[in-house]
């Protein structure tokens, strides 16, 4: 392998990784097209939220002095109904307005009491206890003209693309979404749904290494699979990269004969690194094909899940500037036994329940790389550092999936 970095800790394999950069491309879109995508600059409010002193419920709107001797009776003078109402209402000793959730405050009003604390009777309103001040919106107070609520890199999710729109934007400046091929490897691969021979599987890896690529909000694309041939590859690889910004490769990076993703990068790609310190997950490579991005991810479909979140999610991040999505974390202690390895970062499957004294995790299923159901079925991968031995009780770190 030469002066090849093999066998690398993650957070080395991650260092390479990013000083290879993506060029990206803004585009504005509407805020209907905007979920799931990258902010690429800085968003400014181009306006105050609220734009007026409003009030936060239904009830009526008075002077706080005149209600400080609860029960008070004051004169309903008017109605104000709705934010837009135009109104020149001017609230005077012993006087009150019914107001609806959201409307402006009548001058000389500096208070609201909830219309459940109230009655009414011949044009008056008697009041249950005193007025409450922190019952109205001021002016500004959520978001103030030319102030950036988000920041470049912030991943629009439905509440951020909510307040784009309070905001007053109709269109946003987004990063394009990266265009990404994903491979998969190997004679024995059939698609699911047709007839099983002997010796033959579902291709399985593709589908949900494509649903991780739209959870990051870029745009996947499931090439063919390729066969054992090195000339079937690399016609593939040479139209990918022409196409894409990123290829994903499944299978093929081990050791074997016929691991020939592995031996093409290294015989005629630009290799960067090949296998890191993780378990399940420890061949993965990464480098260039004609100058395009190249992750290999291992064939099994945990190790291929485990790889992305862990390494290729990051890079991603990264060379967009993307501040999210990110899988949350949490401590959790040890229901159950778990086993580490010597020199790996492991994760291992593992289901969650709350009790009195906090997150506990239990392995419950087999721990097989094969084993797409261990994924599927659990809700987090707790984090195994190398060389430790731990015991039930002990508090680990988890990821949340």
């Amino acid at each position: 392998m030469g002066e090849l970095p093999y066998f690398v800790e993650l957070e080395q394999a991650l260092d390479i990784c990013k000083r290879t950069t993506l060029q990206t491309v803004v585009e504005r879109v509407g805020l209907d097209d905007c979920h799931n995508r990258i902010l690429a600059m800085d968003l400014p409010s181009k306006v105050d939220d609220p734009p007026f002193d409003n009030s936060a419920m239904d009830g009526f709107a008075m002077r706080y002095e005149d209600t400080t001797a609860a029960p008070s009776k004051l004169e309903i003078i008017g109605t104000i109904q709705a934010a837009g109402q135009e109104d020149n209402i001017f609230i005077k000793p012993g006087q009150a307005v019914r107001i609806m959730t959201g409307a402006p405050l009548p001058k000389g009003a500096d208070s609201i009491l909830q219309v459940e604390l109230t009655s009414t009777e011949a044009g008056f309103v008697t009041l249950q206890q005193p007025s409450i001040k922190h019952f109205i919106r001021k002016k500004g107070e959520n978001l103030t003209k030319g102030e950036v609520a988000l920041s470049a890199g912030a991943f629009l999710t439905p509440s951020r693309v909510g307040l784009c729109a309070t905001m007053g934007h109709s269109s946003i400046p987004v990063i394009k979404r990266l265009k990404i091929a994903i491979i998969s490897t190997g004679d024995e691969l059939k698609q699911p749904g047709q007839k099983l021979e002997r010796g033959e599987i579902y291709e399985s890896n593709s589908f949900g290494i494509s649903g991780l690529v739209k959870w990051l909000g870029h745009e996947p694309t499931r090439l063919h699979c390729v066969g054992d041939t090195l000339d079937d590859l690399r016609k593939t690889l040479n139209s990918a990269a022409k196409e894409y910004d990123l290829i994903l490769t499944n299978g093929g990076v081990s050791m074997g004969e016929w691991d020939l993703v592995r031996k093409i990068m290294e015989d005629e790609g630009d290799l960067h690194f090949w296998r890191v310190k993780l378990r399940p997950g420890s061949p993965p490579l990464f480098g260039t094909w004609n100058n395009t991005p190249i992750f290999g991810l291992p064939g099994n479909p945990v190790s291929s899940h485990v790889v992305f979140r862990m390494l290729v999610a990051p890079w991603i991040r990264n060379a967009t500037m993307a501040n999210g999505p990110h899988e949350p974390r949490a401590t959790a202690k040890l229901a159950t036994k778990v086993k580490s390895t010597k020199d790996c970062l492991t994760l291992r499957r593992v289901s969650i329940e709350s009790g009195k004294d906090g997150l506990f995790a239990h392995q419950k299923i087999h721990q097989g790389s094969g084993n797409i159901a261990s994924m599927a079925l659990s809700e987090a991968l707790v984090i195994l550092q190398p060389g430790f031995d731990y015991s039930i009780g002990d508090t680990v770190e988890v990821i949340l999936l």
